[in-house]
């Protein structure tokens, strides 16, 4: 095909001397047509037995040269029996729908999306991350033109103030949320793979917990003596007998309570462990009650009873007493080092394991999930008379040690 224009024809090309529009040929349908005001670039074409036009934009703003590459590319998909005007439409809608598509909005999607399949709790640090850390840098931005250097831009920010394992945490989110992108058709790739390695490495530490039975006797009767109020003072007690985490204890609700038959069942929907549970087709999970847990719940039943919560609010009776609060009395009396409020979940795991308790029975009692899949479709409530026993002989158990015994007893698995 013969060229018939050149850079300075495009930019001397003037309208017809009567003022109309003038055509300025380069062969196979591409011409510069040029009015008064501009010169634009079309392409005339036939496609389906119809005559069409396809414009190329104008210029100088587009090239003799990038014209010409527009109009092979047009000549292209022609070639292969597409309508060059049909396929630009698509292609400039799914631009501007991807350019829509920005970090947040697609970071509120997903969180919306799987906000229901983990506890509130846990759901709340995650959307706090995100408006925190994340979207007032990145929420703006079109997905698909995010890069890595920008994403470790904020993690960088993040571990500048000396919050690593939150720096991880981000990481891990905004991966999530990309990945999330590219499963619903948003984004090419998770952009935050590339930088593994590129944080600082954080080791998780394990939750401090007392394990000599004489500390663990000390701390009993500084929880006995605890000065603070009615609700914290039962819920500080409760926490060693029932192996719950911070969490689930404190939004303890009294329909939950079965004080008759010495049993608190916790709905899943408020469990760490609810969306493997939910795997299992569980609805609850079953925490037996000892003669020590009841007389706890029965003191300060004529205090909160009428209310929802077990443990109410400070300032408000009808919320749930905050979750931080036992990890505050644990400060106050001295072992912000030694312990936190989730310790007790590992104290009484280790010890129950030393004194010979089936350690089946005492992951079912922290609701852990089984990772061998057999075991873990065994009847989930084999354990549970079992798990009753081991509460009221740990129950009592502590009770010794709150008195002076300082003595591990050894029961023999059956």
């Amino acid at each position: 095909m013969k060229r018939r224009l050149n850079d300075t024809i495009a930019r001397n090309a003037k309208p017809n001397d009567n003022g109309k529009p003038k055509k300025y040929t380069d062969g196979g349908g591409l011409y510069l047509l040029v009015n008064q005001k501009s010169k634009y670039w079309r392409y005339n074409y036939k496609f389906n037995n119809k005559f069409k036009t396809l414009a190329l934009g104008v210029y100088p703003d587009i090239s003799l040269k990038e014209a010409r590459t527009a109009h092979e590319e047009a000549r292209e998909l022609l070639s292969r029996d597409i309508d060059p005007s049909a396929y630009r439409k698509i292609q400039k809608a799914t631009k501007a729908h991807l350019e829509n598509d920005t970090f947040e909005a697609i970071g509120r999607e997903w969180f919306d999306l799987w906000k229901d399949e983990h506890t509130e709790g846990h759901m709340s640090k995650i959307i706090a991350r995100l408006e925190n850390d994340v979207f007032p840098w990145l929420g703006e931005r079109p997905m698909v033109d995010i890069e890595p250097p920008e994403i470790l831009m904020i993690l960088r920010r993040v571990e500048s103030r000396g919050a690593l394992e939150t720096a991880h945490r981000v990481r891990q989110v905004i991966g999530q949320v990309f990945r999330y992108a590219v499963s619903t058709g948003r984004a090419q790739r998770d952009q935050t793979a590339d930088l593994r390695g590129a944080l600082k490495p954080y080791r998780q530490k394990h939750f401090a917990a007392l394990t000599d039975p004489k500390d663990i006797g000390r701390l009993l009767r500084a929880i006995d003596d605890y000065s603070g109020s009615l609700v914290v003072q039962c819920a500080f007690k409760l926490s060693p007998l029932v192996m719950l985490r911070p969490t689930e204890l404190s939004g303890a609700e009294w329909k939950e309570i079965d004080i008759d038959n010495a049993t608190w069942t916790i709905p899943i929907a408020r469990m760490k462990a609810k969306r493997a549970d939910k795997e299992e087709n569980a609805t609850s999970h079953i925490v037996p009650l000892s003669r020590q847990a009841i007389e706890v719940l029965n003191e300060i039943r004529p205090l909160t009873g009428r209310f929802e919560h077990v443990f109410t609010g400070a300032r408000n009776r009808r919320k749930p007493m905050n979750s931080a609060t036992i990890n505050a009395a644990l400060r106050r009396l001295g072992y912000a080092e030694t312990m936190k409020a989730h310790s007790f979940r590992a104290m009484a795991s280790s010890l129950l394991n030393q004194m010979g308790f089936n350690p089946d029975a005492i992951e079912r009692q922290l609701a852990h999930k089984d990772s061998n899949e057999v075991r873990a479709a065994y009847n989930r409530a084999q354990y549970l008379e079992e798990r009753r026993e081991m509460l009221q002989s740990w129950a009592d158990y502590l009770d010794n040690l709150k008195n002076g015994a300082d003595v591990i007893p050894i029961r023999v698995n059956q």
